[in-house]
């Protein structure tokens, strides 16, 4: 068997999102919240639960009636591996391409533009 990539799958940030919202978290919990957006098995939510503690995002401990998930990194923390994984990736290490595409496809908002611009003007101080 191949070993498993540390880098999250859709499906796998999915949950991720949920855990670090919540802070805490069952796997009944999970199951709950991705009920409310579309059909998973309660297996299938468990399986991945324990996935993402091999892969080392989670810790599990017990609990009074079900084990406990929490976050082992932070969210910031993994959005910054992500982001530098897909950069390095796609565009071979390089950001400038990354951002080119964003404004050019217009996917940025005026709004964020102007964040943006405020953001590397203070830089540049």
């Amino acid at each position: 068997m191949r070993p498993r990539k540390s880098v999250l799958t859709e499906q796998e940030l999915e949950l991720m999102k949920i855990i670090w919202q919540r802070d805490s978290v069952t796997v009944r919990d999970v199951y709950e919240s991705l009920l409310e957006h579309r059909k998973i098995a309660y297996t299938t939510v468990m399986t991945m639960m324990g996935i993402l503690q091999e892969k080392g995002y989670v810790t599990k401990a017990e609990g009074e009636k079900a084990h406990v998930y929490r976050p082992a990194q932070p969210k910031q923390q993994v959005v910054n591996h992500l982001v530098s994984d897909f950069v390095e990736r796609v565009f071979n290490g390089s950001a400038k391409p990354l951002l080119l595409n964003l404004v050019e496809s217009e996917k940025l908002s005026a709004k964020e533009l102007d964040e943006i611009s405020a953001l590397l003007k203070r830089r540049e101080k």
